[in-house]
């Protein structure tokens, strides 16, 4: 979204806050890359159809007050269908389906039925994966595999910080990190079995703990749960891991995801080993540059081989190479000419987001 607002306004609805008495508007401009972010307050009350009702309300009201004509809407969820303005006509209906929603732990119970109503009416469809995309191909006629890219740059920096950064800084090592959501993707079982058989490695775990029990988490003395932090820290902690991690589960929740951590990993320099997820595997395992492990047993030897033989010369220039291909330019790059290509049919018939009904514009 920040490549897009170099050339275009950018609105960044995001999910509802429920802190106030009466609705209102929160709408700031970042600084440093001109997106618009958009934060709706809610009162506590205000839940299902008749928080949907509000939320229609006041982005009917932002339209109005910011003057925009013909945007383009942009869903990362089929559940903003309920929010959307009948009223409103947009140029173009993009549906950016980073993941399979449904399968999520708490998924509403209508997301399938709202996603199936999107994609009838989206213009375009991008996946966040190649196994999303295999999964719904043949639901629209125009759609493209867009795996998440990575900022080259800034997780590169790794490579030449120093070694010791907050809370891990003086920890033993080995170290063997993670950095993300901490939720029911991730195996906590096979983290707790590897830790326990390894009890001279040390365990550094980023990320909130959402829609699980913090009471589930495993915990022993080489297991440090960081929680939340800034972005701009990441590469600051990577620099001082020896391996980085991505333990999924094997589950109805990862069956499609494509981990945005895998190039961030590689980018900073770190060897990597992942549990069998298939945009994983496919490219990364199958081309060297990241090992797949499956079982405890696996996980460390796996890990030793990694300690043991590091990240040579050769191995980052195949994964420079590589990673030239996922920045974030080239992502928005292909994702820009494709919606210029779309936007060039003119005379197109073009839905009405809401009702399912069509209007030209």
């Amino acid at each position: 979204m920040s490549r897009f607002a170099k050339t275009r306004r950018v609105f960044y609805w995001e999910e509802p806050i429920y802190d106030e008495t009466s609705p209102r508007l929160e709408v700031r401009q970042c600084p440093s890359t001109g997106v618009i972010v958009v934060t709706p307050h809610l009162p506590e009350s205000a839940t299902g159809q008749a928080g949907a009702i509000l939320l229609r309300d006041l982005l009917e009201q932002l339209i109005t007050e910011q003057g925009i004509t013909d945007p383009i809407a942009w869903f990362y969820t089929p559940m903003a269908l309920d929010c959307f303005p009948n009223a409103v006509v947009p140029s173009r209906i993009v549906y950016d389906c980073m993941d399979e929603l449904s399968m999520f732990q708490g998924a509403p119970t209508s997301i399938q039925e709202r996603e199936e109503q999107l994609l009838t009416i989206a213009d375009l469809v991008f996946t966040g994966g190649v196994s999303l995309f295999e999964a719904k191909r043949t639901l629209h006629d125009n759609i493209h595999a867009c795996p998440s890219g990575v900022d080259v740059d800034h997780f590169r920096q790794a490579r030449a910080l120093p070694k010791e950064f907050g809370e891990q800084a003086g920890l033993a090592r080995p170290r063997l990190g993670y950095a993300g959501v901490i939720d029911e993707r991730l195996d906590l079982a096979l983290i707790e079995q590897v830790a326990r058989e390894r009890p001279e490695w040390q365990f550094v775990m980023i990320g909130p703990v959402v829609k699980i029990d913090p009471a589930s988490l495993p915990l022993l003395p080489n297991i440090h749960w960081l929680g939340r932090k800034d972005y701009a820290d990441l590469p600051k902690y990577f620099a001082g891991w020896d391996v980085a991690m991505m333990p999924f589960a094997l589950n109805d929740a990862t069956r499609f995801i494509s981990p945005t951590k895998t190039p961030e990993y590689l980018c900073a320099g770190l060897p990597v080993i992942s549990t069998p997820i298939r945009d994983v595997v496919r490219p990364y395992g199958d081309l060297g540059l990241v090992r797949i492990a499956e079982t405890p047993a696996q996980f460390i030897e796996a890990s030793e081989q990694a300690l043991r033989s590091g990240m040579c010369l050769k191995w980052r220039e195949r994964a420079d190479e590589f990673l030239k291909s996922l920045s974030w330019d080239s992502v928005w790059t292909r994702m820009d000419r494709l919606i210029g290509q779309d936007l060039a049919m003119d005379g197109a018939v073009r839905p009405v987001v809401g009702n399912g009904s069509v209007a030209r514009v």
